[in-house]
């Protein structure tokens, strides 16, 4: 198994301005990189505190391909239906080469209906958008001349620059919660998937879901799983839970602030059960979601066993991808977490292999 670290900015302008947050970022960043970590994440979000300092993840990457020498640059995800394909294929052949071929490109469908609302797109055109834009965006990182005539974007004889540095492309990634359509979307393409356990006990039947679409498919192996989980890791149980508690549970409420749109009458076809989720978690807490092991917080050894919990439950997964200075946590405490976890944590999956 693999870990990584990953940024979901969760934080108003008044509690923490933005050059401050990156600057965090991207010490963590640095340090991750020299203690062993293998990917640095970020995610893409606007217009909300709940993930709207972010509306680029290829500028925070590139920021962070300079300060690091290892880690894999992932975006955690990029989202098509608010970007035209042209431009996110020439912004990844860019980063690409910045970080020496180090790039993942996740993909996402979007979630939150007031991005939807002021981009001026419907949640109802998601899935058709979303399929399109990512095989756009792959014919354009994969092929020269390519003629495209698609339902939102058409183009004619486009050679995207620059070519990517990895070869055939990077990565790719699909960014999914609990529509096991997405996750079996993944399977049948041959991409690897990124996931949220937070949501619910449905994880296992979506990962199901990815893995037979992969074998159905004919592709080798199992596929690959990055799930996402909030850390922090201290040496007393009792101090752990209470630092994190505040930040871990202000940041279920902001999530459910920026969704609420889903509990409040929308409705789409492409987001079926959303209005459930959101209900769902707008019920959990700190306490729960380490129950149910959604949560990484404790001492070295209680993540340790939440960590093999887990990982038998879902008959496995490749990468975690960590949020390390959730909500407003200290960033000297989430630096020693992040300390604490390579040095007492890591070493206990150094042996597993990835299945994929």
């Amino acid at each position: 198994m693999q870990f990584g670290v990953q940024f979901f900015p969760d934080v108003k302008p008044e509690q923490k301005s933005g050059e401050q947050y990156f600057a965090d970022c991207l010490e963590i960043a640095e340090r991750a990189d020299q203690l062993g970590y293998t990917h640095v994440r970020i995610v893409e979000h606007y217009f909300h505190y709940y993930g709207g300092y972010s509306p680029n993840p290829v500028v925070f990457l590139s920021a962070a391909s300079q300060r690091t020498k290892k880690v894999r640059l992932v975006t955690g995800a990029l989202l098509p239906v608010f970007n035209h394909p042209l431009k996110l294929a020439g912004e990844i052949g860019m980063l690409d080469a910045i970080s020496g071929g180090r790039l993942d490109v996740g993909f996402a469908r979007a979630f939150l209906p007031h991005e939807f609302r002021r981009f001026g797109v419907s949640p109802s055109e998601s899935y058709a958008r979303y399929e399109e834009g990512v095989r756009q965006v792959v014919r354009l990182l994969t092929e020269e001349h390519v003629t495209d005539h698609g339902q939102f974007h058409s183009f004619d004889d486009v050679t995207s620059l620059p070519r990517p540095t990895q070869k055939p492309r990077p990565k790719i990634y699909v960014a999914a919660i609990t529509t096991a359509k997405t996750f079996a979307y993944a399977g049948t393409m041959g991409y690897s998937i990124m996931a949220i356990p937070m949501a619910g006990p449905k994880m296992k039947e979506m990962l199901d879901a990815y893995r037979n679409a992969w074998r159905a498919a004919g592709h080798p192996g199992h596929g690959e799983v990055m799930l996402a989980f909030h850390m922090f890791c201290h040496p007393n149980a009792a101090e752990a839970r209470r630092i994190a508690k505040a930040p871990v549970d202000n940041y279920l409420k902001s999530l459910c602030d920026a969704a609420r749109d889903w509990n409040e009458g929308l409705s789409s076809d492409d987001y079926p059960g959303y209005d459930k989720l959101i209900d769902i978690l707008s019920k959990e807490t700190m306490e729960s979601q380490v129950e149910k092991a959604a949560a990484w917080i404790g001492t070295p050894s209680e993540i340790i066993a939440l960590i093999q919990r887990l990982y038998a439950e879902y008959d496995g997964f490749e990468h975690a991808s960590m949020q390390i200075n959730f909500n407003v946590l200290d960033q000297t405490l989430a630096k020693q977490s992040l300390e604490l976890f390579a040095k007492e944590v890591m070493p206990a999956f150094a042996p597993l292999s990835s299945r994929a």
